[in-house]
């Protein structure tokens, strides 16, 4: 699930879950849990009719466990395939059937575990999240002479069974919360991580790092360069004009000119200005994030409240990203939301710096087209923070950033 989807599951009615098919899904996975028990079960019911003397005992566990061993493979493929209820991800190609292999060991070992002890606790999660609910809508059908709390007035098993009617949407939550930890605990073992692999996705989370350290290092070298060189000529030439144009009198031919000149001087200024803002804006790295935030909403077309409980500076990284997303969202809130109204709200919880951006515009943000917030995404993730997205059809919108920012 990605951080859009799960920031907007998240903001959806408790039902949602309830509506979908993944309760089921996950009901399914569980309950075919018991097709690697038929073994076990078999035994412990041949045990129950034939009550062997204690020798015969060891003996049939003993075959029972080889045979559960020798299965372990078909058994493991069984668990592969019915993965796919609840993980639609797929799995990496099963190891060799080798002796030395240490696949097929991990594969041996869930197998067994799974026939002779999942299933129970799967049963367990299933019985426990069933029974409220089933007792309660039971209620109308207790007899008259049943409890007095369940054979009280038919008002009362009214209400009773109106309870359990309510509650059972609810048992879709544990018994999906189950499944998904089975199915995790399952992948870990038939496709464990590969260390190799781990040190090379460290590695390139540093290089990302590093890169978008030396990406912001340029961003400042540019902007001073663009300050204190091109800003200051223009500075220079506007008055160079003025007092050429002070010395003219205004019947003077060059007169017009000089004025144009200046008009399109002081526009050049003003889109320097703008373009240096978005390079790296002076007034963050000078006065710090709240002060930008101020900034950048005052010119923000469509008007805007700020929320901000921020003291002090944060670090800079934290900063940076915090602004550019805050800068983002509402370059796209005039755009293209169609919002009358919108809200920064900036707070530390924790740790983390907490940034939201919402809206009461007509929705469906898409980072897929081209928005920018796919590279926000992405350069929040380098500070160890995530960005998520909730902007359904017909809106609202929220944007929520949250970074790490120890000081």
């Amino acid at each position: 699930m990605n951080p859009r989807t799960a920031l907007a599951a998240a903001a959806s009615p408790p039902w949602r879950l309830a509506r979908s098919v993944w309760p089921w899904r996950s009901l399914a996975y569980l309950l075919t849990g018991l097709v690697p028990a038929a073994l076990p079960l078999a035994l412990l019911a041949g045990i129950e009719l034939l009550r062997p003397e204690l020798t015969a005992l060891v003996g049939l566990l003993l075959v029972a466990l080889v045979i559960v061993a020798a299965a372990g493979p078909v058994l493991a493929g069984f668990e592969r395939w019915r993965l796919r209820l609840v993980d639609a991800r797929p799995l990496p190609a099963r190891p060799p059937l080798r002796l030395a292999e240490p696949g097929l060991w991990r594969e041996l070992g869930y197998a067994v575990l799974g026939a002779c002890v999942a299933w129970c606790l799967d049963l367990a999660v299933i019985g426990l999240s069933l029974f409220p609910p089933l007792l309660l809508l039971s209620a109308p059908l207790q007899p008259s002479d049943a409890s007095a709390e369940l054979s009280a007035a038919p008002a009362m098993r009214t209400v009773l069974f109106v309870a359990g009617l309510i509650l059972l949407p609810l048992t879709a939550y544990p018994i999906t919360a189950w499944a998904g930890a089975r199915a995790a605990i399952a992948r870990a073992v038939l496709a464990p991580a590969d260390p190799d692999l781990a040190d090379e996705l460290v590695e390139v989370m540093r290089s990302r790092v590093r890169l978008v350290d030396a990406f912001d290092s340029e961003r400042r070298r540019i902007e001073r360069d663009l300050h204190d060189g091109a800003q200051q000529r223009l500075v220079a030439l506007s008055m160079t004009l003025g007092l050429t144009r002070l010395r003219l009198a205004d019947d003077h031919p060059a007169a017009a000119l000089l004025d144009q000149a200046r008009e399109q001087t002081a526009q050049a200024q003003a889109e320097l200005r703008e373009l240096i803002r978005g390079v790296h804006p002076q007034i963050l790295s000078d006065r710090g994030l709240a002060a930008a935030l101020r900034d950048v909403a005052g010119r923000s077309p469509v008007p805007v409240d700020l929320q901000l409980r921020l003291d002090g500076r944060l670090p800079a990284p934290v900063e940076i990203t915090a602004y550019f997303a805050v800068s983002e969202a509402l370059t796209n809130l005039a755009r293209h939301s169609g919002a009358s109204a919108g809200v920064v709200a900036a707070s530390v919880h924790g740790g983390r710096l907490v940034v939201e951006v919402s809206d009461d515009g007509t929705g469906g943000a898409d980072p897929d087209r081209g928005t920018g917030l796919t590279g926000l995404a992405d350069r929040a993730a380098t500070v160890g923070g995530r960005l998520l997205l909730a902007s359904p059809a017909g809106g609202p919108t929220l944007l929520r950033v949250e970074l790490p920012c120890e000081r």
